[in-house]
């Protein structure tokens, strides 16, 4: 009798996913436009934090720790430009760096 019980959850397990239906399912939740941009901005400002503690261990020399930051920085100044363009609404597939010619 209990052979024949745990049989039948089985094949239950088995079969109830077969019957949900698509339309039963709740709708995902939309994205945000920005959702990468602010993924990498919380990046850099772990590595920024990361940084400031290694150099504070004497692990980074200081030349290594000002062109490391200011690297990280210029980075993030670029990714918080492109938040703010992005959630202004002036999305072009232009980007400013594609824009500016570099010789």
């Amino acid at each position: 009798m209990v052979m024949v019980i745990g049989i039948l959850l089985v094949l239950l397990a088995f079969a109830l996913p077969l019957v949900i239906r698509p339309s039963d399912l709740p709708p995902p939740e939309p994205t945000s436009p920005t959702q990468h941009l602010e993924d990498r901005k919380a990046t850099i400002y772990e590595n920024l934090r990361d940084l400031q503690g290694e150099y504070r261990m004497g692990k980074l020399s200081d030349a290594d720790y000002q062109q490391t930051k200011q690297d990280l920085q210029k980075e993030l100044a670029g990714v918080l430009a492109e938040m703010e363009r992005v959630e202004s609404g002036s999305d072009s597939s232009a980007s400013p760096a594609a824009a500016s010619p570099s010789a």
